[in-house]
């Protein structure tokens, strides 16, 4: 089954946000294929800073849930590059590692595609 998720929450709902990652980590965990979409606020999550403070209550620290998708094979993970650009954060400042840009109608061709769809 593939499934995506797709997040749009920001640091300021540090538990939201890290239970996003906690799912995407425990979609590839139970065997099913992931396609991860990063997009509004969202993206200021995958930045190096973000990603080392943000600590939900009881979905665990961000940085735990990159470092398991890091070592992933397989995952398709995109962020909203137009999301990025107006929040001043370039590529090279994204910690996820494979995260490509991406516009609109690649979150749309993964909705089609995927089996489920999960928003945070």
């Amino acid at each position: 089954m593939k499934i995506l998720i797709h997040v749009t929450v920001g640091p300021g709902d540090a538990t939201k946000a890290a239970l996003a990652f906690l799912v995407a980590k425990t979609v590839i965990a139970e065997g099913h294929q992931l396609a991860l979409f990063v997009a509004g606020d969202g993206v200021h999550l995958l930045t190096g800073v973000n990603a080392d403070q943000v600590e939900g209550l009881g979905t665990g620290k961000l940085r735990d849930h990159f470092d398991a998708l890091n070592a992933a094979q397989g995952a398709e993970i995109y962020f909203s590059g137009m999301s990025a650009k107006a929040r001043n954060i370039e590529p090279e400042h994204i910690v996820l590692r494979n995260a490509q840009p991406a516009m609109p109608s690649r979150l749309v061709q993964l909705t089609v595609e995927c089996d489920r769809v999960i928003c945070y």
